[in-house]
């Protein structure tokens, strides 16, 4: 390629699609080539390299929604200059509406929360939902090259947008295997002691923003409830910010759970936390892909989530029996918990195995088989 441009809001290192974004963007600046990255925050490390441009777009009161159009006008503007140079063009969903490529983190026709924190995030949601709709099917289907991250994805979009199934490809997402690996019992023993975590009492982890409804936190909540009942040994860490945050911590200390229910926020230090963890749990309703997940099970984390996840994909052997047909039944997600936390080395094998597989599959090879199909791809 001659040159090279990314659309999306941010890259960088704090985890999901601004991961990957980073990663794909990192792999074709060490290329060499011209990159362009059109976006409303750029990690400096990111925009250090001499062959990168950034074209950052503003965004009013710190606001996606206000910056959405900025970003949408500046990556066509963008796309026009490196289309001209014979480069490509990717974009994220809807974000951009340009006649190339497209990388599909998120789709907004196959998930709407019916359940948001307050009546402001209600109305909002009601406004911009149909206009993100929109604009995620005009890209799509101008799109000559849609990327996937999971089958989930690609069926959303052929199901949910109309898009020709032979203009998508699936690529899943990779991984730092220097950050995400095993720990060894004596290594997760003394993380624990760092960390003010009990060293003889089993620890479970859920990870996500607590906005609204979509990660499962609800569900989760009721079934620890029950678990916490029949046995007051384990404690859940709960990761993560969000409007419903304050409402949770109540709701835990009125029902007696302030012990059994750990709040600990926004951390940078999740590697450290699921080395030091014995189950993610992640009973999401709705995820693309699942990169939290993912990274639990780079690190042999026994890893419970739903099966319409698209990392449910990548699950094999004894694995699957992980997978929840339906996030919503707290009753078997309270039964499937205990049956992890009470058999440590359940799956041992197959775990193994698939972590392997999953620290194998880096985010530079992702971005070189990303970077391979477009450039094959008229």
């Amino acid at each position: 390629m001659k040159s090279f441009a990314m659309v999306t809001g941010d890259f960088a290192l704090t985890g999901g699609m601004d991961r990957a974004n980073y990663a794909l963007a990192d792999y074709m600046a060490r290329l060499g080539g011209p990159v362009h990255l059109v976006a409303h925050r750029v990690d400096p490390q990111l925009a250090s390299f001499p062959n990168v441009a950034v074209h950052r777009v503003p965004k009013p009161l710190q606001s996606y929604t206000f910056g959405a159009p900025l970003l949408a006008r500046r990556g066509r503007q963008v796309g026009r200059m490196v289309t001209a140079d014979k480069g490509r063009v990717l974009t994220n969903g809807g974000n951009c509406c340009y006649p190339d490529v497209n990388w599909v983190h998120y789709v907004q026709a196959a998930y709407r929360s019916d359940m948001p924190a307050s009546w402001a995030r209600r109305v909002k949601q009601r406004i911009e939902y149909p206009i993100q709709r929109q604009a995620e099917k005009r890209a799509l289907l101008q799109a000559r090259l849609i990327i996937c991250n999971s089958q989930a994805t690609q069926r959303a979009i052929i199901e949910g947008v109309d898009v020709v199934p032979e203009r998508t490809v699936v690529i899943y997402y990779g991984t730092d295997p220097d950050r995400f690996f095993p720990s060894t019992f004596a290594e997760r023993a003394t993380t624990r002691e760092r960390l003010g975590w009990p060293t003889d009492r089993p620890v479970a982890m859920f990870v996500g923003a607590l906005g609204d409804r979509r990660k499962g936190f609800d569900s989760l909540f009721e079934a620890w409830s029950r678990v916490s009942k029949r046995s007051r040994e384990a404690v859940l860490m709960v990761v993560g910010r969000g409007a419903e945050l304050e409402k949770w911590k109540l709701r835990a200390a009125e029902a007696g759970l302030a012990e059994q229910i750990r709040f600990l926020g926004f951390r940078k230090d999740v590697p450290d936390l699921l080395r030091a963890a014995d189950l993610l749990i992640a009973p999401t309703r709705y995820e693309a892909y699942g990169l939290g997940v993912h990274e639990a099970l780079c690190c042999n984390l026994p890893a419970i989530t739903s099966v319409h996840a698209g990392v449910a994909e990548q699950y094999t052997g004894e694995c699957r029996n992980w997978l929840l047909p339906d996030p919503d039944n707290a009753d078997e997600l309270g039964r499937l918990i205990d049956t992890v936390l009470e058999n440590p080395a359940l799956a041992m094998d197959d775990r193994q195995s698939l972590g392997e597989r999953l620290r194998s599959w880096t985010w530079d090879r992702m971005s070189e088989s990303i970077a391979r199909t477009i450039e094959t791809h008229p």
